[in-house]
């Protein structure tokens, strides 16, 4: 990767990881790394999103700010461009585990975090 490239996309990551919102008090239990075998996504507490569904041999990833929640279900995305995930269960405990459920898919959550790091190098 030339310096150039480089450079410019650091300044992208940081210029988007700049317009999130961090994730609101009250909805502290959102944050964290949650998993299916279908779908896997990271909300950490400063607003930074990743996600990736597989779906029919179909890979869609997202990484992008956090915009706010609606009720349940919340944003992600830089100006026009949002997309919105549906959470029809938000974060409950069962048996000992914490889940939810995002556009229909039951996810797990793998690991609490606040604005640590996690290993990028897992199947993302």
């Amino acid at each position: 990767m030339t310096p150039f490239r480089l450079f410019t996309s650091l300044f992208l990551a940081l210029l988007l990881t700049a317009c999130g919102k961090p994730v609101p008090a009250e909805k502290a239990a959102y944050v964290g790394e949650w998993r299916s075998p279908v779908m896997s996504m990271r909300l950490m507490q400063d607003g930074s999103f990743k996600y990736k569904r597989v779906d029919g041999g179909v890979t869609k990833t997202i990484e992008a700010p956090l915009q706010g929640f609606e009720g349940d279900n919340f944003l992600v995305g830089v100006g026009s461009m949002t997309t919105t995930f549906v959470v029809s269960k938000p974060p409950y405990q069962d048996n000992g585990q914490w889940k939810m459920v995002v556009d229909g898919v039951e996810l797990t959550r793998a690991t609490a975090v606040s604005n640590v790091q996690l290993d990028d190098n897992k199947d993302w």
